[in-house]
């Protein structure tokens, strides 16, 4: 409903939140597996990898317009659901509707050109691998995994969304705030990242260990076939 000059009444921030609540009370009644994005204070994201998913978005010119529309969406409350799949984040979004809006924003997978690429230079890295499965960031691996086309961050032209409203935008307010959601999402659990772009953690560090290892042998003229078993390199890193 629109009031005067065809505007939609001001409603405040207060006010939003409260209905996005009450929306989401309802909605976990006939699903309690709802998981909301809370987020406490007026960061979107805090940790490494919440925070490197939003630069990556922000470096590139076709989002860092229309990205920024999110913003409070996502701060104030209003994504109900967002869950992370291989490949695909599913959304609910409570906006103006009696309904909350559907998103669905579908990430390609890492092709195995670039998770090859990656191995080879994290070969040179086994130590921050070691930091890495115990569950920390080490900075040594910053630049490979952030580097624009060639890390493991997604570029635009590998994500694609949809979203239930009506707004015919490129990209909706909606879907903004579920991919700055993804960022608060990913506080919570990096692993989910390395699910949405279809990397397995473990893989990725016996096939780096594996690298690097016939790369000594063959600085040391040697050849060898050798492969480490999956015990072997759970017992080597303790995963």
């Amino acid at each position: 409903m629109y009031g005067y000059g065809g505007f939609a009444p001001y409603v405040s921030v207060a006010e939003k939140k409260e209905k996005a609540r009450r929306m989401l009370v309802k909605l976990k009644k006939k699903d309690p597996n709802l998981w909301p994005v809370a987020i406490e204070g007026t960061k979107i994201a805090k940790t490494w990898w919440g925070i490197s998913w939003n630069k990556n978005l922000e470096s590139y010119a076709d989002y860092a317009n229309r990205i920024g529309r999110g913003r409070s969406y996502a701060r104030n409350g209003m994504i109900l659901d967002l869950k992370i799949l291989q490949g695909e984040v599913e959304a609910l979004v409570h906006g103006s509707a009696s309904k909350p809006y559907t998103i669905k924003i579908a990430v390609d997978l890492l092709p195995t050109a670039k998770q090859d690429a990656i191995i080879t230079r994290c070969a040179q890295q086994i130590d921050s691998l070691v930091d890495l499965a115990a569950g920390k960031f080490p900075k040594e691996l910053e630049a490979i995994f952030t580097e624009q086309d060639k890390g493991l961050f997604p570029n635009p032209k590998e994500i694609n969304f949809d979203c239930s409203c009506l707004d015919w935008a490129s990209m909706c307010k909606h879907v903004a705030s579920v991919l700055y959601g993804i960022g608060a999402r990913l506080d919570e659990d990096p692993l989910l990242f390395f699910k949405l772009r279809g990397v397995e953690v473990e893989a990725l560090i016996k096939k780096s260990v594996e690298a690097k290892m016939n790369s000594m042998l063959e600085n040391a003229n040697q050849k060898t076939s050798r492969v480490l078993a999956d015990d072997e390199i759970d017992d080597l890193f303790g995963l």
